[in-house]
């Protein structure tokens, strides 16, 4: 299933958003060490969901864990 955002056609699943639980699971941090890397600005920023809750949008962690894994073999 797609969706249309600006013009451009984008697969759902890539719009999926994770909560603190879900993104610390897929990357192995901690999540103090995930908002320091935020800050730092070395890992995505999360979206608002509401007054006090965030989330990330799937598809950038993701690349994320991709981005590192490929450093981290090229660094070797």
């Amino acid at each position: 299933m797609t969706t249309a955002t600006q013009n451009t056609l984008i697969p759902m699943d890539d719009l999926t958003i994770l909560r603190i639980r879900s993104v610390i699971s897929r990357t192995g941090l901690s999540r103090s060490m995930i908002y320091n890397m935020i800050a730092k600005g070395e890992f995505p920023h999360p979206i608002s969901l509401g007054q006090r809750s965030v989330g990330w949008i799937k598809s950038e962690v993701v690349a994320w864990v991709i981005n590192r894994m490929e450093s981290s073999r090229i660094n070797r």
